[in-house]
C-alpha cells in the first residue's frame, strides 16, 4: 500500500511547534504568506481608481456598522465590498469579461470574499499580540512607493488627497488600511517554514513510490430515483427555509437625461484645469486639453445633468414631480433587474423609512429613485419550491445509493488495470477526466488503505484495489522547496484551529 504521510519527523518536528504559542501561529501563515500581504487590507490599493462591484443583499444583526469581527479585529462591510469587487474583477478578467452574478454565486465568491479577510483579521490579531506597531515614518514610506499618487514623478500630497476624494475614501480610512497592511507584512516576515534534512529524506521517498492498481469508476448517471410526493414533501418541510422567495422591490423613478450643450472655452479650460487628473490615456498618462476636449464637454454635460438630478431629488422627497421629467414604476428582484450590482446593492439598501435614493448615473440618464413598496423573502410553498427540492432530493438520494453501491462491491469488484504510476501520472487514469484524475490520485496516495474507494468532486466514486508497489530511482535533484510546501500544509491542519480558537470569529451578517 502507499506510503502514509504520517512521517516520523511530523511525530517530532510538529508535534514540537504545536506547543510553542504564538510561533505555532505563525508557523500556519506560511503557506499564505505570498499573498496575504497582497490581497488582505492592501485590497485597498488594487481598489484606487476601480467601483464597487456589489455582493448581494443580506440581513444585519445587532453590529450592523461591521459585517463579522475576528478577536478584537472588525471585518467592516466596507473592506467586504473592496475584497469582493478585487475577487470579482480577478475572475472577470480570467472569463475574458464573461463573469456574472450567476457564476460568481457559483464559485462562492462571497464566502471566498469573507475567508480572505478573515484570515487576514487573524494575522492582524496575531501582529497586535506581538507587539508589532507601524510608525508615521514606515507609513509614508508606503505612500510614497504608490505612484497613482505621484505628481511630476514623486509623491504629491494634493494628488493624494484627489484620488482618494474620487474613489469615495478618506484619508483616514487610506491610511487605516495601509498601517494593517504593513502590521500583516511584518508578522509574515517572521514566518519561517525552511524543513529539515529528515523532512526533505521523508519527501524524497515518498516521491518515489508507484503504485499498478485496479480501479473502477462508479456514476450517479447509472441510477434511478423516483421519489413519492410524500417523500418530496417531508424533505420540503424539514428545511423550508432553504427555499426562499426573492426579496421584491417596487420603485418610483424618475428619468434625467443628459442633454447636449455647447459650454464656452472658459468654461471647458476650467474644468480641465480642475479635473485634468480624471482624462488620462490607456497608460495612465494625462490626456493634454487639446485631445481630451470631447471628453471635457461630455464631463460638463453630465454635471449639468446630475445637477438638474439633484434639483428633482429634493423636490420628489418633498413630494413633488418636477414638469418635464419622466416618472416610472417598476418591480425587481435580485435576479429581475437591468442594474449593475452596485446599484442593485444601494437601492436593496432603502427602506420604507429612508426610501430616497440620491441620483445614480444608469447609462445616458441619471435616475433619482424611492422605494414605494417592499416584498420580504418567505418560504416558497410545496409547489412553488416543488422543481429545485425534486433536484436536490434526488441529487442526494443518488449520492448515497452510489456510495452504497461502492461499498458493497468493494471487496470483489472487476476494474480496469493501470502500469505503474505516481500521483503525478494524471493521465493513465483513462476513465476520469484530468481534474477528477488528479484528485482521485491524491487522495489514494494519501490513504492508508490498500482497498477503498474515493469520492471525487465530480460526485463519481472512484474503487480502488493496489496490486503492487515499488519505488523508482531517484530523479528528483531539489525536494527543498517541495518539502517546506508539505510541511507549511501539514502545520495548516492543527494551527488553523489553533489560531481560530484563540481568536474567535463572530459573523453579524445572515447569509455569509
Amino acid at each position: 500500500m502507499p506510503i502514509s504521510w504520517s512521517f516520523n519527523w511530523k511525530e517530532t518536528t510538529i508535534s514540537n511547534l504545536l506547543n510553542w504559542g504564538n510561533y505555532n501561529m505563525i508557523s500556519w501563515m506560511q503557506r499564505h504568506r505570498k499573498y496575504l500581504v497582497v490581497t488582505i487590507w492592501v485590497s485597498t490599493i488594487a481598489f484606487v481608481g476601480a467601483g464597487f462591484v456589489g455582493w448581494g443583499q443580506y440581513t444585519y444583526g445587532d453590529k450592523a456598522s461591521a459585517i463579522a469581527r475576528v478577536g478584537s479585529v472588525p471585518i467592516t462591510e466596507r473592506h467586504f465590498q473592496q475584497t469582493y469587487s478585487r475577487l470579482y474583477a480577478q475572475y472577470n478578467q480570467l472569463f475574458q469579461g464573461n463573469f456574472d452574478d450567476a457564476r460568481a454565486k457559483e464559485f462562492g465568491l462571497q464566502q471566498q470574499a469573507l475567508r480572505s479577510l478573515i484570515d487576514g483579521a487573524l494575522v492582524l490579531n496575531l501582529a497586535k499580540s506581538l507587539d508589532l506597531s507601524v510608525s508615521d515614518r514606515e507609513l509614508f514610506d508606503l505612500l510614497k512607493t504608490q505612484n497613482y499618487f505621484f505628481k511630476d514623478g514623486s509623491f504629491d500630497k494634493e494628488t493624494y488627497q484627489n484620488v482618494l476624494r474620487q474613489n469615495n475614501m478618506s484619508i483616514q480610512e487610506y491610511e487605516e488600511d495601509m498601517r494593517h497592511a504593513l502590521l500583516t507584512q511584518k508578522a509574515i516576515h517572521l514566518l519561517s517554514a525552511k524543513p529539515f534534512a529528515p523532512e526533505i529524506a521523508a519527501l524524497d521517498a515518498s516521491s518515489q513510490v508507484a503504485d499498478r492498481i485496479s480501479y473502477e469508476v462508479l456514476s450517479a448517471d447509472t441510477i434511478t430515483i423516483t421519489p413519492s410526493q410524500e417523500e418530496l414533501k417531508a424533505y420540503w418541510e424539514s428545511r423550508q427555509f432553504s427555499y426562499m422567495t426573492l426579496p421584491m422591490y417596487t420603485l418610483e423613478a424618475l428619468n434625467i437625461p443628459i442633454v447636449e450643450s455647447t459650454p464656452s472655452e472658459t468654461e471647458i479650460a476650467e474644468y480641465y484645469e480642475t479635473n485634468k487628473l480624471s482624462f488620462t490615456d490607456a497608460e495612465g498618462k494625462m490626456v493634454p486639453l487639446e485631445k481630451a476636449k470631447v471628453q471635457v464637454i461630455a464631463a460638463l454635460n453630465d454635471k449639468m445633468a446630475n445637477k438638474t438630478a439633484l434639483k428633482a431629488y429634493i423636490e420628489f422627497k418633498k413630494g413633488n414631480f418636477p414638469e418635464g421629467l419622466e416618472r416610472s414604476e417598476l418591480r425587481i428582484d435580485e435576479h429581475n433587474h437591468s442594474f449593475d450590482p452596485a446599484l442593485y446593492q444601494e437601492i436593496a439598501g432603502l427602506t420604507l423609512q429612508e426610501p430616497y435614493l440620491k441620483p445614480r448615473k444608469v447609462g445616458d440618464t441619471y435616475k433619482v429613485f424611492k422605494l414605494s413598496a417592499f416584498d420580504a423573502a418567505k418560504p416558497k410553498s410545496f409547489e412553488e419550491a416543488h422543481e429545485a427540492v425534486l433536484t436536490e432530493y434526488t441529487t442526494q438520494r443518488k449520492q448515497q445509493k452510489l456510495l452504497e453501491e461502492a461499498q458493497n462491491k468493494l471487496n470483489n469488484f472487476n476494474g480496469k488495470t493501470t502500469n505503474f504510476l505516481t500521483r503525478d501520472d494524471v493521465s493513465a487514469i483513462e476513465l476520469l477526466e484530468a481534474p477528477e484524475a488528479s484528485e482521485f490520485l491524491a487522495k489514494m496516495f494519501e490513504s492508508k488503505n490498500k482497498r477503498g474507494f474515493v469520492e471525487v468532486g465530480s460526485g463519481k466514486v472512484v474503487l480502488y484495489a493496489i496490486l503492487e508497489q515499488k519505488m523508482l530511482p531517484n530523479a528528483i535533484t531539489s525536494l527543498e522547496e517541495d518539502a517546506a510546501q508539505v510541511k507549511s500544509m501539514m502545520l495548516d491542519r492543527g494551527l488553523v484551529q489553533t489560531l481560530e480558537k484563540k481568536y474567535p470569529t463572530e459573523i453579524y451578517v445572515k447569509g455569509l
